[in-house]
């Protein structure tokens, strides 16, 4: 019988026949990864990006951030969504790793054990598991597997996961199942599928380039 692993990586070499290779944004270092994915959260990335580059603009390094009140970073951040939970959290982020750190240098994660570095960004407010995978695997060139929504959809549809998995869980499953060196394609391209085919509200099916490997098609056949 196929295990997981061995079903994970016919989907996953699917997908990469299917994309290519894709191409994250050029990196961003850590701290300004840290800054970009709390904005991500429930927004998209043409919010996500406006949002970040005003505050780019607004600031002349995170340094200015750190020290401005905070209804000028959320003004600044307004295209994000949810700015008066988003500002302050970035500000007192800032100021936590300031205190501990004296500077805003994160380059110091890419030299600690994998689960040290995961655990020290999880320690903030704000900064899950999705945040610390983003910031580990695109900036710092860590292993690690960021699963959103589109990835947690999917995995359940695939089959991948179990049903009653949650996004913690998911996140060690993938670890777990992908090997290392499919992390970044991976996550990617699952990003892709769900954005441009395996929809949250009625899958593209048809168009898909592994429904002969997922359990939803089966069971909801065209």
């Amino acid at each position: 019988m196929e295990t997981k692993s061995e079903a994970a990586r016919q989907v996953l070499a699917r997908l990469l026949d299917a994309y290519g290779v894709p191409t994250w944004r050029d990196p961003l270092p850590p701290v300004d990864e840290l800054v970009s994915t709390i904005l991500s959260q429930n927004t998209n990335d043409v919010n996500r990006d406006k949002a970040f580059f005003a505050l780019k603009r607004c600031f002349s390094d995170w340094e200015q951030v750190r020290l401005a009140p905070e209804a000028e970073i959320i003004e600044a951040i307004r295209p994000a969504g949810l700015a008066n939970q988003k500002g302050p959290r970035i500000k007192a982020v800032l100021n936590e790793i300031f205190a501990e750190r004296g500077n805003l240098d994160l380059g110091f994660l890419a030299g600690l054990p994998l689960e040290d570095a995961r655990q020290w960004l999880l320690k903030f407010k704000g900064v899950g598991r999705k945040t610390a995978a983003i910031v580990l695997q695109f900036s710092l060139n860590r292993p690690a597997f960021p699963v959103d929504t589109h990835i947690y959809r999917i995995t359940g549809r695939l089959g991948l996961r179990p049903e009653k998995a949650n996004l913690e869980q998911t996140h060690d499953l993938m670890e777990q199942l992908v090997d290392p060196a499919d992390y970044y394609a991976g996550h990617l391209n699952l990003i892709r599928l769900g954005r441009e085919t395996c929809h949250a509200g009625k899958p593209d099916c048809l168009h898909c380039p592994v429904s002969d490997l997922c359990e939803y098609y089966r069971q909801h056949p065209l």
